[in-house]
């Protein structure tokens, strides 16, 4: 494995482990390869959707890391939009995504 995808794959995880952490879900369940239960697939579009929009990883990416089609990821991040319109989960999206950023940041430091 490239250390690009090991990157990716650190930051799925850490994507999943704050989504997981707020949703007191684990995350290696929201990151299994079988669907789940309705709340895990929930948790990992979240998580999916954090990914690409907080760290600004391209969909391929984040379905190579999550392990998924990039159709999963576009249909995960579109129904994430749509879900913004609701202000309560709006603003809670938006805290995960400034935790997340802060956390792992778009740029190594000194880079």
């Amino acid at each position: 494995m490239g250390s690009q995808q090991r990157i990716d794959r650190n930051n799925a995880y850490l994507a999943a482990s704050l989504v997981g952490y707020a949703l007191e879900l684990k995350a290696e369940n929201i990151l299994m390869r079988d669907r789940g239960p309705r709340d895990m697939v929930q948790a990992r579009q979240v998580a999916m959707y954090l990914t690409h929009v907080g760290l600004e990883m391209s969909l391929s990416r984040v379905a190579n890391a999550f392990e998924r089609d990039r159709s999963t990821v576009a249909h995960a991040c579109h129904k994430i939009e749509e879900m913004r319109d609701e202000a309560e989960f709006d603003a809670w999206l938006e805290t995960l995504e400034k935790g997340l950023m802060t956390v792992a940041p778009l740029s190594e430091p000194g880079a």
